[in-house]
């Protein structure tokens, strides 16, 4: 159907081409500002992590010696310590130990009397002068003092306790213990972040870099 190029357009019609002027223009308008703030932004985190790594770059023997020398070392080569040491001390043992068993005693031997013996019915041989008696009982008495000798073959139980006191010496090397594995195991924990560090760089002077431009190392890092 023909529209009259009289015909003048509706309200309706007035406010949808206002209002798609109005995207039209916001879209082209806010674009270019949008991207504009975030590369500003974008930049700005840039420059400030680069300036954290250039500072923390100029205390990078501090935190080495801090870190690596002191921490991590000291750690790695203590564990390696540990595993070579010994323990060594003396410990007192005092105890009572039980004895039971039969001795057997077989020996001669001198008895010395402690008072008067008296045998009854003993028989006696006498020759004295011209009198003679062979064979005759009597009763004698042996004198406290006399020296008696005997035959021993007896068994003796025994059965006592002995007092044991004395000090035992301990050397013990780690290394042969339960231990040892633990220390080995935090030696693989720590030795690759402690050699991760590079020990042997302990100056500027070791970097390669600063062999070359020795001036600007020493202007640019900042010894502990």
């Amino acid at each position: 159907m023909a529209v009259n190029p009289s015909q003048k357009p509706t309200i309706r019609e007035k406010a949808l081409a206002a209002l798609k002027r109005l995207s039209s223009f916001r879209l082209d308008k806010l674009a270019p500002a949008f991207w504009t703030v975030t590369s500003i932004i974008s930049l700005t985190v840039n420059v400030i992590l680069i300036a954290l790594l250039l500072i923390l770059g100029q205390h990078l023997f501090s935190i080495k010696a801090l870190v690596g020398d002191n921490l991590l070392r000291g750690l790695y080569e203590n564990f390696i310590l540990m595993d070579q040491a010994y323990i060594s001390t003396v410990i007192p043992v005092e105890t009572e130990v039980p004895v039971q068993f039969d001795l057997p005693v077989r020996t001669t031997t001198n008895v010395v009397l402690t008072e008067n013996v008296r045998i009854s019915g003993a028989r006696v041989v006498l020759q004295t002068g011209g009198l003679q008696i062979l064979d005759a009982p009597t009763s004698i008495i042996l004198p406290a003092g006399s020296s008696l000798p005997i035959s021993l073959d007896i068994v003796v139980p025994v059965n006592t306790t002995i007092p044991i006191k004395l000090d035992v010496a301990v050397d013990i090397p780690l290394k042969d213990t339960e231990l040892h594995q633990p220390f080995v195991g935090l030696q693989r924990v720590i030795g690759p972040l402690y050699w991760l560090l590079a020990p042997d760089i302990k100056e500027p002077s070791d970097l390669p870099f600063c062999q070359s431009n020795p001036a600007f190392c020493e202007a640019y890092f900042i010894l502990p």
